[in-house]
């Protein structure tokens, strides 16, 4: 039997494209400081409007690691 532990943290992917290239950008960047990523829950989708119309969409994401 294997017992294990997962720690889960929040981070926010943004991106100019989509809430799809949101959710990429914010995987990829946590990936790139955490190990043994499991799984990840999207818990909040929302945008931002820049002052020259432009929009930001953004992804509040849970992500959750295996602790050693």
């Amino acid at each position: 039997m294997s017992n294990k532990v997962f720690k889960k943290i929040t981070v926010v992917g943004c991106s100019s494209e989509s809430y799809e290239k949101a959710i990429e950008f914010g995987l990829s960047k946590a990936g790139e400081s955490l190990r043994g990523l499991a799984w990840f829950e999207v818990k909040e989708l929302r945008g931002g409007l820049a002052s020259d119309g432009n929009i930001e969409w953004q992804a509040s994401l849970e992500v959750a690691f295996k602790l050693d």
